[in-house]
């Protein structure tokens, strides 16, 4: 289900679109109890309990499509951490 809110482009830049809505998607705790946790603990760490859904590749490359995929990815990519499953890969 998706519904469009007002948002604050100074408090949530990376998903407001110009006329101040964005795409927000919500996760319930039956249909995804991890996710929905990760969540809820992301928004006892920052008071936002908001993250950021985007596709996970390097421009001009593919999108990642396997584990492999990911550390390939991660590898060539400027992230510090890589989170597969139960495992947190740290550069």
């Amino acid at each position: 289900m998706m519904f469009t809110y007002q948002v604050n482009s100074k408090v949530l830049p990376a998903i407001t679109h110009v006329d101040n809505s964005a795409r927000v998607q919500t996760v319930s705790f039956k249909d995804n109890p991890r996710y929905h946790t990760l969540l809820e603990s992301f928004k006892e760490i920052t008071g936002c309990p908001v993250v950021l859904n985007t596709s996970f590749n390097i421009m001009g490359e593919p999108i990642v499509m396997s584990p492999q995929d990911a550390i390939n990815t991660f590898n060539n990519s400027g992230l510090d951490y890589l989170i597969i499953g139960n495992f947190i890969v740290e550069k």
